[in-house]
């Protein structure tokens, strides 16, 4: 009798203890992770690139045992839940609700576009989830002091800057093309990236001779094309959605408009823009990633991808990765699954991702590498930064008929 009541009290004791510590509170089976992509719509062939970098990276992840959480003194695996959006705002917003009413997930992942990271960033906010967002050069979410939004990609003005000094370095006073046309989309990031060209385009020893809007969806561009060869623009700058900007770049062959330098935001990111065959060739991009950017582990990623799709990893695919990697290290400094203390450790990263050394500033916007891309002979060439380059930045472009 002696014993069992030494037994009971030391059972007692133990479960204090165990209360106490917090001890008794199971680890879940997994840590689920909630994305919101475009698999369907016009960001569909981004989307895709997105997908499978986050695939990659959980099967990495947990192939390597799982993400360590100190709180439960454990390895659990990444759950990653994965919701097609359809290129809609509104179906973002509504799965992203669903994630986490229904998933209780403990971070978000976006997709691909601008314009759809911008309505779940508010989402995101109002649910106080940690929310990273690659693909995402929209700067302005990034001035409505929310607390949660994270975005390791180059912004706005990274892209603006570093696009005319890449020129520049590639060029002298006597072949620069220095007379720009802007087709502006008109959508908020198109407003805003239009803004900041023709800021920065006299600082850089520019002038833009053209600047044209349109809407989203337009598929007759013969005017603006008409307008910029007119006023001799030897520089085109735009950021179309891929449906656009291949329609757009398609009637510029045919009417024979070559400028010297062209740069398609997001139009270009896509593997459809091969379809163009040569009128696609020497257009500059800028994916935020190149699979020559030779960081800690480019190399078996680019191994995995030439098994999966018969070549290396795409632009987006490192991005994406990258995303899980910030995540997964922010847990495991934070030792918990609590959205707060998850949010408040992505905020202090420091460490080398896929794409390269990515900090954060107050804001949310990554500071990170700005890569430039070039289709030359149809494949993509890195061409900036140059110590990476893989292959030199070819400019003037030779014109649609001699190519």
């Amino acid at each position: 009798m002696m014993h069992k009541k030494i037994l009971f009290l030391l059972l007692a004791a133990f479960s204090l203890v165990l209360v106490a510590c917090g001890g008794g509170e199971e680890a879940p089976e997994t840590i689920k992770v909630g994305a919101v992509v475009p698999l369907s719509g016009p960001f569909a062939g981004g989307g895709a690139q997105v997908d499978r970098g986050y695939k990659m990276a959980v099967a990495d992840i947990n192939a390597a045992g799982g993400v360590y959480v100190e709180e439960y003194d454990a390895n659990i695996p990444l759950e990653l839940i994965l919701l097609d959006d359809e290129s809609d705002p509104n179906a973002t917003v509504s799965h992203l609700e669903s994630l986490n009413s229904d998933e209780n997930v403990v971070a978000y992942l976006g997709g691909f576009g601008s314009s759809l990271h911008a309505a779940a960033a508010a989402i995101a906010e109002k649910n106080q989830i940690p929310y990273i967002g690659v693909a995402f050069a929209l700067q302005a979410p990034h001035s409505e002091g929310y607390e949660y939004l994270f975005s390791p990609f180059p912004k706005s003005p990274d892209l603006s800057d570093s696009l005319f000094e890449m020129v520049n370095a590639y060029t002298t006073e006597e072949n620069r093309p220095t007379r720009v046309a802007i087709f502006q989309e008109s959508t908020d990031w198109g407003e805003e990236m239009a803004a900041l060209w023709q800021e920065s385009a006299p600082e850089y020893g520019y002038e833009v001779v053209v600047h044209e809007e349109y809407a989203p969806g337009t598929t007759d561009y013969t005017d603006l094309i008409l307008r910029a060869q007119e006023a001799e623009a030897n520089m085109l700058l735009a950021l179309p959605i891929p449906p656009d900007g291949i329609a757009l770049y398609r009637q510029m062959g045919e009417l024979g408009y070559t400028p010297d330098f062209s740069f398609m935001v997001r139009a270009a990111d896509v593997p459809t823009w091969r379809d163009l065959g040569t009128v696609g060739d020497y257009v500059v991009l800028a994916p935020g990633w190149h699979n020559a950017m030779t960081y800690a582990g480019v190399e078996e990623l680019n191994a995995q991808h030439v098994e999966m799709e018969g070549r290396p990893a795409d632009p987006m695919v490192g991005p994406a990765y990258s995303a899980i990697q910030i995540l997964v290290d922010a847990i495991e400094r934070a030792g918990t699954l609590e959205h707060e203390a998850l949010r408040d450790a992505i905020a202090e990263t420091d460490m080398t991702a896929m794409i390269g050394p990515v900090t954060f500033r107050d804001d949310g916007t990554g500071i990170v590498v700005t890569p430039f891309l070039q289709y030359q002979n149809g494949e993509i060439e890195l061409v900036w930064p140059q110590e990476f380059a893989t292959a030199d930045l070819v400019i003037p472009a030779p014109p649609f008929n001699e190519r």
